[in-house]
């Protein structure tokens, strides 16, 4: 974009060192696309349409089912802001919502853990996590993220600590995620030295560090972009109502193979003599000669009986 291209497209493969799930997987497929002179307005609307195109090509109904759920890929798909979607759907009170000592009191009371330093902005995605996610059943845009949680994403106009940002969700997954891009250097730069301290004060995983490199790229200047990823993977599963990632990759990652345990040979002197009992841990030696005897003489006799 910055070369002066105005819509670029790319599907690809992605490599993250995470951990594996249902829904996770270290390399995976997505479809990335930015936008010149368009918004994540836009992308919600393109999105829409690619759906209902790629359903048309499929043949498939609009209705399908996904384990013993039936999700309804009508459009437009539902939109709802980031804290409207806490309140309403999950359920937070909406004064727990928007204050960080009452979110912190709140995860709390319901065993979520986290660090007390997390802003605000991070506590939301805890209870977003926690409450909401899951809920997401047809497709809906979640919009208005917090601009903490979204580095590289515009602020709005209207509320600056909110970013024209969006995720698509579909049975409780995240699907897409888009976004206005920030095309501000200054600010960029604020956002990464924002991140890099929110990861040396919790330790952090998903915290950036700083790119020097990206922020020298928009000094040279980025037309207004909006920019998107859609996770293929995950929407072949749901398109293809599979629940582990694993049965849509054709080679997913494997876990290694546990150690065999040896076969263990015990001899007649390592037994109890009375009813065989193998357990080591609950023998004795006889005190006079050889053999063991168990050391609960009752449980002995039951199992003896028992022979």
């Amino acid at each position: 974009i910055v070369g002066g291209m105005e819509a670029v497209f790319e599907i690809n493969r992605n490599f993250r060192n995470e951990g594996m799930d249902q829904t996770h997987n270290p390399e995976f497929t997505m479809i990335e696309f930015y936008w010149a002179y368009n918004t994540y307005i836009h992308l919600m609307e393109i999105t829409e349409e690619l759906f209902e195109s790629l359903f048309e090509k499929l043949g498939l109904p609009r209705v399908l089912p996904y384990g013993e759920l039936n999700i309804d890929f009508a459009t437009p798909f539902a939109k709802v802001p980031y804290v409207e979607a806490l309140t309403k759907i999950g359920g937070v009170p909406a004064d727990v919502a928007t204050n960080k000592e009452k979110a912190l009191a709140y995860l709390a009371e319901h065993e979520v853990k986290v660090d007390k330093h997390l802003t605000l902005g991070y506590l939301q995605a805890e209870l977003f996590d926690e409450f909401v996610e899951s809920k997401l059943i047809n497709p809906t845009f979640i919009t208005d993220f917090p601009v903490d949680i979204s580095p590289l994403a515009r602020r709005s106009d209207d509320n600056p600590e909110v970013a024209e940002r969006f995720e698509l969700f579909i049975a409780g997954k995240e699907i897409a995620n888009g976004f206005s891009e920030l095309n501000d250097p200054l600010d960029q730069y604020e956002r990464f030295k924002g991140q890099v301290a929110a990861k040396d004060a919790t330790g952090d995983d998903e915290a950036m560090h700083m790119d020097t490199d990206y922020v020298r790229a928009l000094s040279y200047g980025m037309t207004p972009t909006a920019g998107e990823g859609i996770g293929i993977d995950r929407l072949v599963m749901i398109l293809t109502n599979q629940h582990s990632i694993r049965d849509v990759l054709l080679f997913p990652a494997m876990k290694p193979e546990a150690a065999k345990v040896e076969e263990l040979i015990v001899s007649d002197e390592q037994k109890c003599k009375k009813c065989g009992n193998e357990n080591l841990d609950e023998l004795k030696p006889a005190k006079k000669g050889k053999g063991m005897f168990c050391i609960d003489v009752a449980a002995c006799k039951k199992r003896a009986q028992e022979k």
